[in-house]
């Protein structure tokens, strides 16, 4: 057998088996007598055989093959979730097919059915935003499990960071420093993650009977938009020693404009940010206090749980997954650099 690589047919032959018992034997079927699984073991074993993992799959019903189908053509929040689920499929041996839709519908159908021709044992789907997205669950031969964007059905399996939860421990934060006047700048308020931090936000306030300064001013996501609302903010609402912002990039510009005038942060102003964007949190200055979304925490739960529906264990809804706070320089105590 030198140069040459064993196949099943020379594991039955020298086994005195036919290939059915071999195949049977090699994946541990119970309706082989024991004696039989050993002669076919030791012949495997002497031959060096290595099954095909496709012929394996195909035995078993399942090809350790599962797709990654992202419409984050960015990848500024599909990226962590993509590496966590890797994480976990690397941990348990499967294979990983991946696509971007590229947020297109028809990109999305098409790389659907490229994958289920890979016969792939399931599919984790990564939104861009946490709006919820269409299902695609529905007729398709194996489960699937939503990321970041939750499915829009109630029935499929989705996970999705705690933007209430985590905007009002933001806020708690600033409240525990003392801050009282506290403003919030966000992103359009088309965007659910935009709607659940104000609502964290306010929820904060609420519990520690403090009024928030001014009303939430909506924009884009972008660090231009931060500057444009630290003018208008310090022009209306000239005594507010702190600002929730929905995103990094905005809290970015935010500190700019802010410096500009002549404001010091965090001692005239403390600013707290989302996201945990490194290239802007670390960058910074003074480097940003934030929200980080554990997204490849999230990514690595959401592999696991298709692991689970694989099985046959599927856990049905929308599961939010905590976020954790930062704490940098930009919320240090009044008087306190």
């Amino acid at each position: 057998m030198a140069g040459k690589r064993a196949t099943i047919n020379d594991v039955a032959s020298l086994a005195g088996v036919s290939i059915a018992t071999a195949s049977k034997a090699l994946n541990g079927r119970q309706d082989v007598r024991a004696a039989t699984r050993e002669r076919v073991l030791a012949a495997a074993a002497e031959l060096s055989f290595q099954p095909n993992a496709l012929a394996r799959g195909l035995l078993s019903g399942q090809t350790k093959t599962v797709g990654l189908l992202t419409s984050d053509s960015v990848g500024r929040f599909g990226i962590p979730v993509l590496l966590g689920a890797e994480d976990a499929f690397g941990a348990g041996e499967m294979a990983v097919l991946l696509c971007d839709a590229r947020g297109d519908a028809i990109r999305e159908q098409h790389h659907l059915r490229a994958l289920l021709s890979r016969r792939v044992d399931g599919l984790i789907v990564v939104g861009e935003s946490t709006n919820p997205r269409p299902s695609v669950s529905k007729d398709l031969p194996v489960p699937v499990v939503y990321a970041y964007g939750p499915s829009e059905d109630p029935a499929d399996v989705s996970f999705v960071p705690d933007d209430v939860g985590a905007a009002a421990m933001a806020v708690n934060h600033l409240l525990a420093l003392g801050r009282r006047r506290i403003a919030h700048v966000t992103g359009p308020a088309h965007y659910k993650a935009a709607r659940d931090r104000e609502e964290g936000l306010r929820q904060a306030l609420a519990e520690a009977g403090v009024q928030q300064a001014g009303q939430t001013l909506s924009g884009v996501w972008s660090q231009r938009w931060g500057r444009h609302a630290a003018e208008m903010l310090l022009m209306a609402e000239p005594e507010i020693d702190a600002v929730f912002c929905g995103s990094d990039q905005i809290a970015a510009g935010f500190v700019e404009a802010v410096r500009e005038r002549g404001r010091r942060v965090p001692d005239d102003l403390a600013v707290v940010g989302y996201d945990n964007w490194e290239v802007l949190s670390t960058e910074t200055r003074p480097a940003l206090t934030t929200v980080d979304m554990n997204l490849e925490v999230l990514g690595r739960t959401a592999a696991q749980h298709l692991f689970a529906a694989i099985d046959g264990k599927a856990t049905p809804g929308v599961h939010t997954l905590p976020c954790q706070l930062v704490i940098r320089d930009s919320t240090s105590p009044p008087g306190v650099s």
